[in-house]
């Protein structure tokens, strides 16, 4: 159970409940934030709906009055194991329990409910006077608004405890951050990170459940980015830290190590900001509106002049189109934007303002002549601009998501990050300088260029993810330059080596991030988000199904969608990294590329079921995704087993022992396909995404294997005529 208690004011669909003309709502002052509260007041709002939509007309049968008993005696049952519930968690949690045992006991007012449904003889009724719901509708609307709103609020209360476990949770990691950053001996240190780990593992599941059940998609993102920061930073702050312990008197060690603690920090205080829905010191949130955002706000603007003529002053229509083309200025003033982007952003914007003014004209003349010519040229008007901002939209689009995906192909390699590993072990100071100028500048574009796609980003959780993105290329750029610093002061220092190691794997599992950003930025964009590619090859509807249970969606419970989510989050980087691959390609038809290409879509498509997104929406669609995904596999391995026979014996024989790993895998997950399901879906999807896993690795083994035997043999001209014509025909 969770939702927390937030300020008065109407929550969105799950504050207020009406019910047609019967003057029934749910008091307005409570805001219900997250789902497990939605989905526990429905089924009693369900029932009280029931009672109150009841026709005053309607025939009074024997059948009616029972139904409307069994109903009215329903929700008298129901309310009282909400009380039980309330008053056992108000004895455990005293600093609630006064408030709990209110709410309680205002929510004991269903026995009035029960009086009034206790119609079972109509007659008997009538005789003697008693009052029922047929002769006290409003007495009924009454108790129920007052009901619903006494049980919301015990559950409202009921979950100030889980946010309360999340505070003390929370509290409990920081105190062990405080004691590892005092500590001073490696025996010292390796008991207090023991702790701190199983603390961290606490928060990370409290956390993780509180980010599954918020309804507000925003608010989720936000838990994610702090989550994923947390996760990743476990393990920056055991090396950074050991590193430290090592060399005490390093400047840069110390550096480093105070860089994991202070971003630490900053995500445990996001976590507890979204759960207690308030910002410390009374914060606001500053960021900037992004440029498809204004654009979407305005577009709405200037369309409502089709209903109402008078409702804003054409000032306000001016001022936001201008503040909407300054943050243009993001595109125009980069110094990374094209000059061809850069002129053709700037044309549009011009354009935009004139068509404003024009508009603008047509407004004054309509709001005094009511003709229908006026009318038209206003229509005519709204359509121009509109257009303008879809092209200009497109523009920027194009401008950031080529930017973006130049970038992500230019630093596939990660040469920099090579470089800084080789100079750190050489000790080369000099070097060492040179790397991170280029790492800082490397950093920098990737900075910019995360801006510029959260202008573009299209939902609010992506431009959040893009924040992410930006501050973390921000942070671990410097941590890496630092670590390679240490490095360079102690070259033959394992511990500071594997500190290096460390932040780079972050810097690469960002940029990995940010091609599946990229991605997800382009499937909206296009309108077709979560549907990835066409070559999906999905189960079609059958007729006399018999079997219709299993075409249902599975909804695993929490631990489960959890364990999931974290193999898929594996499986989405490995889709990245062969697509990185495959883009090295010059012969984008080749049918090593192709094979490669299908499996790594089909790939993301799985990693889209783990985040509950995308075309595949049951464990049946998901089955037969994976049985066309092993057929691909052995596909492609006949491919490269083709391509093995013009190689030299030894490239010959490399290549073969990376299919024969992959043949076996292929067929594995063709039998885990087929084994029965026995009420062990769970069970089956976990093995059959960790058998894909596998095979993904291998897939990007392979393509960078055959991509460089390739160019050897190129590069040696001892491609056969014969054999090259038979790799074109089977291209």
């Amino acid at each position: 159970m969770a939702a927390s208690p937030g300020p008065a004011g109407v929550g969105g669909a799950g504050a207020v409940y009406g019910s047609g003309s019967s003057g029934f709502a749910l008091d307005s002052g409570l805001e219900i934030k997250t789902r497990s509260v939605e989905q526990t007041l429905l089924p009693l709002v369900s029932q009280i709906t029931t009672l109150i939509n009841h026709k005053d007309n309607t025939k009074k049968s024997d059948k009616t009055l029972q139904a409307i008993q069994r109903v009215g005696q329903a929700v008298n049952l129901a309310v009282g194991r909400f009380v039980k519930v309330g008053e056992a968690i108000a004895n455990e949690n005293w600093d609630l329990k006064e408030e709990i045992n209110i709410a309680c006991i205002e929510a004991k007012q269903a026995e009035t409910i029960a009086a009034l449904t206790d119609i079972t003889n109509l007659n008997h009724l009538e005789s003697d006077g008693q009052i029922t719901i047929f002769t006290d509708k409003t007495g009924v609307i009454k108790a129920a608004r007052l009901l619903l709103s006494s049980v919301t609020k015990v559950l409202l209360l009921a979950d100030r405890v889980v946010i309360k476990q999340i505070i003390t949770s929370r509290n409990k990691v920081l105190a062990t951050m405080e004691r590892l950053e005092k500590v001073n001996s490696f025996q010292e240190f390796v008991q207090i990170f023991s702790q701190f780990g199983n603390e961290m593992v606490e928060f990370a599941h409290l956390s993780g459940d509180r980010q599954n059940d918020l309804k507000d998609e925003k608010k989720k993102a936000k838990m994610a980015a702090a989550r994923a920061v947390l996760e990743k930073c476990t393990m920056m702050l055991l090396t950074a830290s050991k590193t430290c312990l090592r060399h005490p008197n390093c400047e840069s060690a110390h550096k480093n190590k105070e860089g994991v603690f202070d971003r630490m920090k900053v995500a445990l205080d996001k976590v507890i900001e979204i759960v207690t829905d308030c910002k410390p010191n009374g914060e606001t949130d500053i960021s900037s509106i992004s440029i498809f955002t204004g654009i979407k706000e305005f577009k709405m603007n200037i369309e409502a002049l089709r209903e109402n003529l008078y409702f804003q002053s054409k000032e306000n229509l001016s001022v936001t189109l201008e503040v909407i083309l300054e943050r243009m200025e993001d595109f125009t003033d980069s110094a990374y934007t094209s000059h061809e982007h850069r002129e053709r952003i700037l044309e549009l914007s011009t354009q935009a303002r004139m068509e404003l003014q024009q508009l603008i004209s047509v407004w004054i003349q309509a709001q005094s002549k009511k003709t229908k010519s006026i009318a038209e040229e206003l229509e005519l008007s709204i359509l121009k601009i509109s257009h303008s901002l879809n092209e200009l939209k497109k523009e920027l689009h194009s401008t950031a998501t080529q930017l973006a995906a130049d970038l992500l192909k230019y630093h596939a390699d990660h040469v920099v990050l090579k470089a800084l590993k080789l100079t750190g072990v050489e000790g080369n100071l000099e070097a060492l300088a040179e790397y991170a100028c280029k790492l800082s500048e490397q950093k920098e574009q990737l900075v910019e260029t995360c801006r510029l796609l959260r202008h573009i980003s299209g939902t609010e959780p992506l431009e959040i993810t893009c924040i992410h993105a930006e501050e973390t290329f921000q942070v671990t750029g410097q941590q890496i330059i630092s670590a390679a610093e240490t490095l360079t002061l102690h070259p033959s220092s394992k511990i500071a080596k594997e500190n290096l190691d460390v932040f780079c794997e972050a810097w690469e599992s960002q940029i990995s991030d940010m091609s599946t950003l990229l991605r997800e930025i382009n499937d909206v964009f296009e309108g077709r988000r979560g549907e990835k590619y066409g070559y999906l090859s999905l189960p079609k509807p059958m007729k006399n199904n018999a079997n219709l249970k299993s075409l249902k969606p599975d909804k695993p419970d929490s631990e489960e969608q959890a364990k999931i989510a974290k193999l898929g989050l594996k499986l989405g980087l490995l889709t990245s990294d062969a697509d990185c691959e495959i883009e090295k390609w010059e012969d984008q038809e080749n049918e090593i590329v192709q094979y490669g290409r299908n499996m790594s879509s089909m790939a993301y498509s799985l990693y889209l079921f783990t985040r509950g997104e995308g075309p595949l929406k049951t464990s049946q669609d998901l089955i037969h995704q994976l049985e066309v995904f092993a057929a691909e596999g052995l596909k492609l391995t006949s491919s490269v087993q083709a391509f093995s026979k013009q190689l030299k014996d030894d490239d010959k024989l490399m290549l073969l022992l990376e299919i024969n790993k992959l043949i076996p895998l292929c067929h594995q997950l063709q039998t885990v396909t087929k084994t029965s399901l026995q009420n062990k879906v769970f069970l089956k999807v976990d093995k059959c995404i960790t058998k894909t896993r596998s095979m993904m690795a291998l897939l990007v083994q392979l393509l960078s294997l055959c991509y460089k035997l390739l160019k050897k043999m190129e590069n040696n001209g001892w491609v056969s005529v014969t054999n090259k014509d038979t790799m074109d025909s089977k291209t």
